[in-house]
């Protein structure tokens, strides 16, 4: 199946996410544009909307979104998100053995129907948004489910709600949120841990330790060996060097306050006064005093692989140069060439004019 762009008039591939109930075959369809892990789980999601409860057990094809090794002997490998995701709906996943059909019949004979229903049944209509095309697909699924069994009484409908749905499993109050996953963070020595330039908290006493985050598009849990040991909401996307702290990660006494102008100059008074200079040339530069923390806390930061007093003198040096706003990118050089210690820095080749050419060179002469 495909959408229509009417903009471009271009055409792109939809794929079929086809489920259904072992007892009854109630099914169900769901249209996506891709089949990455973010597809997959939402229309599991959906699905189990649609039906009304989850299911004791999931038993899916042995996609890489789903199952990451399915051996003929050992255990069975389970992609984090999927495996989360089932256990948030109380799910056991016991993936169809390789090869072998006959492990989810009914599904597989399902999919040869949606064929004719959905597939056949719409080829002659054009779709050009995915929510258009999921709701004609819904209409195709519901007459479908309606249509009376060839050889057994009732329908999958009628089956479904008489023997199915009142042996389903309630859904959670809270849907389950699609997360990102990124292992092995390091729990810094102020008890924080860093995800897009922000900060979060850690008990202190996991200080050093490896960590694994688990962030969705609202929250962010640290875990450790599949223990919890923090969750924060979500900063903004558009911030940096900002703290996300909860107290009681943190010894009595001890408080780590975000990054702010007032904090960055502190740190620069306690270098020099040409750091401080250079630090306010940063925030000059900018329209908000945001967009200048990271460039003025690289500068600073310089100062825990340098002495101060050089990184003062490197600033004292670059001020005494042509650049309006020396940065990291400028006086990293000269405290590596020890240009500081020297109080000279190297004047760039003049440049007294433009290369003169005779209109012979443009005629074809000599080059």
């Amino acid at each position: 199946m495909q959408l229509l762009d009417p903009t471009t008039g271009e055409m792109a591939k939809v794929y079929l996410i086809v489920a259904c109930l072992p007892f009854s075959r109630y099914a169900f369809v769901e249209a996506t544009l891709d089949m990455r892990q973010e597809s997959w789980l939402r229309a599991h999601t959906a699905m189990f909307v649609f039906f009304g409860g989850s299911v004791p057990r999931l038993v899916p094809d042995n996609l890489k979104t789903g199952v990451i090794s399915h051996p003929k002997e050992g255990e069975v490998v389970l992609n984090d998100s999927y495996r989360e995701m089932a256990a948030h709906y109380s799910a056991a996943v016991l993936p169809g053995r390789v090869r072998h059909p006959r492990d989810k019949s009914s599904t597989e004979n399902t999919v040869s129907h949606v064929a004719t229903w959905v597939i056949a049944g719409l080829r002659h209509e054009t779709f050009t948004s995915l929510a258009q095309l999921r709701l004609r697909i819904r209409e195709q699924m519901d007459a479908y489910n309606r249509e009376p069994f060839q050889k057994r009484t009732g329908s999958r409908l009628s089956v479904f709600t008489a023997e199915e749905k009142p042996l389903l499993q309630s859904l959670p109050a809270v849907p389950f949120e699609i997360s990102t996953w990124s292992y092995k963070r390091k729990v810094n020595a102020n008890a924080h841990v860093v995800w897009a330039k922000n900060f979060y908290s850690v008990p202190f006493s996991q200080i050093g330790a490896l960590v694994d985050l688990r962030v969705t598009e609202t929250m962010l849990e640290v875990y450790r060996r599949d223990e919890r040991l923090a969750s924060h909401l979500l900063l903004p996307a558009t911030t940096t060097n900002q703290y996300r702290t909860n107290d009681a990660d943190l010894p009595e006494g001890r408080s780590f306050q975000a990054w702010d102008r007032a904090r960055i100059e502190e740190w620069a008074a306690r270098i020099g006064p040409a750091t401080v200079t250079v630090t306010a040339k940063i925030f000059e530069t900018v329209f908000i005093d945001e967009a200048g923390f990271d460039a003025a806390l690289a500068v600073l930061r310089l100062s825990s692989r340098f002495p101060a007093p050089r990184v003062e003198a490197a600033c004292e040096l670059a001020l005494r140069g042509p650049i309006r706003s020396p940065r990291y990118a400028h006086l990293r050089p000269i405290l590596d060439t020890g240009q500081d210690k020297t109080g000279h820095v190297p004047e760039p080749e003049s440049d007294d004019g433009g290369y003169v050419r005779g209109s012979a060179y443009y005629a074809g002469g000599n080059r």
